[in-house]
């Protein structure tokens, strides 16, 4: 059944406005309502014909496009109990953070929080990482890399934030994610080594062939102040060689040429 809405007043209006905030508010409201906002074709078409995908939104424009339509029918055949929602044009441009993009989004259920314990192989240590962008683009290249769990640490941006799930590109359906978690929490429940990316590791990442070949927790600290000192305690630090002239990487690139040196050396005989 399709709805409509052409008020602000509208309580699933007000909903969908409350989780697009961004910090703290925003994370508070996602987690309040349970649910988080995927905007835009690619990002939709990746939960396309999941269940927690229960609420579809585009305008009487949006469904116009061939694309839209057909991502519409296809998610009712698989769940047909979605809710289309069909939004006025003027709340349309209230709604969407994306210029000129086509006017299709969804609502996705929250997976729910997985209790803290033990964490065995290959994972992702997020440590106060705080831009959204660079949040969403490691969760890419953690998937490409087929590092599936992800910890979070209390600090960091919000992996269900818009800005997280559209640099992500659909990353978060395959992967296992962690947040909120403190540094002790994470500590004892990794059981592979540490393995902290820094500037001034003592250790170059080319130099670990060996210990690369087994399960690691690969650690990505905060853009400005780096892995904390209590993880830098308990783990080993590796540097990326690199040209004098060039004091550090961005983080999402620190992350993608560590866990690509990972798959590397495992492909080796």
């Amino acid at each position: 059944m399709t709805e409509f809405i052409s008020s602000r007043e509208n309580p699933l209006f007000k909903e969908l406005r409350a989780i697009q905030a961004t910090g703290s508010k925003g994370q508070k409201a996602r987690l309040a309502f349970g649910h988080a906002l995927l905007e835009g074709i690619h990002l939709l078409q990746t939960w396309c014909a999941d269940p927690a995908l229960n609420v579809l939104l585009t305008s009487e424009l949006g469904i116009e496009h061939h694309e839209i339509n057909a991502l519409v029918q296809q998610h009712l055949d698989a769940c047909p109990d979605t809710r289309v929602i069909y939004l006025d044009a003027n709340l349309w441009s209230e709604l969407s953070e994306l210029a000129n993009g086509p006017q299709i989004a969804g609502l996705v259920s929250l997976p729910s929080v997985a209790p803290i314990g033990t964490l065995n192989g290959d994972v992702v240590v997020l440590d106060r990482i705080q831009d959204a962008g660079n949040v969403g683009a490691i969760l890419r290249t953690a998937a490409a890399a087929g590092f599936t769990q992800i910890v979070a640490l209390s600090g960091c941006a919000h992996l269900w934030s818009s800005k997280v799930l559209r640099a992500g590109m659909g990353a978060h359906r395959g992967l296992k994610l962690y947040e909120g978690w403190s540094n002790q929490q994470a500590l004892s429940a990794i059981t592979a080594p540490l393995f902290l990316a820094t500037a001034d590791g003592s250790v170059s990442l080319f130099d670990l062939d060996a210990q690369l070949k087994k399960s690691v927790a690969w650690v990505l600290g905060s853009e400005g102040q780096g892995v904390s000192a209590e993880l830098l305690a308990q783990g080993n630090a590796v540097s990326i060689p690199m040209a004098s002239r060039v004091e550090s990487l961005n983080v999402a690139t620190a992350a993608a040429v560590c866990l690509f040196e990972t798959v590397r050396v495992r492909r080796l005989p």
